[in-house]
């Protein structure tokens, strides 16, 4: 289960939109996540860190997608509950391979 967000994404979307315009013109470029995070009360970083995956999922970046990432964990999660399953048969083959090999007591 995800944490509880600390921001709206209504002020998240805003927010990256506003960077994105600033960037646009090459006046405000500059420091524009500060200015902008200082603006709206939000950490500068993680403004920045939005707008980052923003271009990253628009295709303008290079980097891993959200969906992708979500995905990703989605498979990473999956193939830790097959491993687990694969060790829980093999532990219970070989009990059971171990009872067959047994001399029967009759």
């Amino acid at each position: 289960m995800a944490a509880p967000r600390k921001y709206p994404d209504e002020l998240r979307e805003r927010a990256v939109r506003l960077v994105l315009d600033a960037r646009k013109d090459p006046v405000t470029r500059p420091a524009a996540c500060r200015r902008i995070g200082e603006q709206l009360g939000i950490n500068p970083e993680t403004l920045r860190g939005w707008v980052n995956q923003t271009e990253v999922d628009a295709g303008d970046r290079p980097g891993t997608t959200t969906s992708d990432a979500q995905r990703l964990a989605e498979l990473e999660r999956e193939n830790r509950e097959l491993r687990r399953a694969n060790a829980i048969l093999r532990s219970a083959s070989a009990f059971f391979a171990a009872e067959l090999d047994r001399p029967s007591s009759r």
